[in-house]
């Protein structure tokens, strides 16, 4: 090493590791052809939030409703439902409150596989604007679960979910394909979503 320089070398080191991403950190997911939420990429868009259901409600959301017909509009499937007063642990599920909506799509038929991976990256993809998970957001959607995968708003990505995997993160051979969410792609909504008052549903 040339004495007369010795930064050079730590230099260099340290412009190598500003260049790498940042560990545990993940690329969001890229932009798509005719994503809605490009249209909407010049006014304010909503903050990610998470409402936890507290109780059980008779009928679907409005915000349920228009996202039903959306993906009857945009999406191979159908719905399997949304109101079913469900517990979970200490709380309640979504479904309770009519705030989350089954979409049929089977992971075992290639079509039903790619129409979800699609519709989970047009939910996720980030717009022209650069804003992560523009529709999700704009929708008022909260969570995602789809073949023993969940996203959760705020989260970078889709990952593990929990059902599927012991304490040690070891997928379980034998698991309910409901349960698990590989028979239909679980969407819920937040309370502004479910009452139609983010920037998708107000435009």
């Amino acid at each position: 090493m040339d004495s007369r320089r010795p930064w050079c070398g730590a230099l260099a080191l340290i412009v190598l590791l500003l260049a790498l991403p940042a560990a545990g950190m993940a690329a969001p997911y890229p932009r798509v052809a005719h994503n809605p939420a490009d249209r909407m990429a010049g006014t304010a868009i909503d903050d990610p939030r998470y409402d936890r259901a507290t109780h059980c409600m008779k009928r679907p959301a409005a915000g349920a409703k228009a996202m039903i017909a959306w993906l009857g509009r945009h999406s191979r499937g159908m719905s399997w439902g949304t109101n079913r007063c469900e517990r979970l642990g200490d709380g309640y599920s979504l479904h309770a409150e009519g705030r989350a909506i089954d979409w049929h799509l089977d992971v075992r038929v290639p079509a039903d596989r790619r129409a979800a991976r699609r519709l989970i990256s047009l939910l996720l993809a980030t717009d022209r604007a650069g804003n992560p998970h523009a529709l999700a957001r704009r929708m008022g959607v909260q969570e995602i679960i789809w073949n023993c995968r969940s996203w959760w708003s705020g989260s970078d990505r889709m990952g593990p979910y929990s059902v599927c995997y012991t304490r040690s993160g070891k997928l379980r051979r034998k698991v309910d394909k409901t349960l698990a969410h590989r028979d239909h792609v679980h969407i819920g909504l937040s309370r502004r979503g479910a009452r139609m008052r983010t920037s998708f549903w107000a435009r």
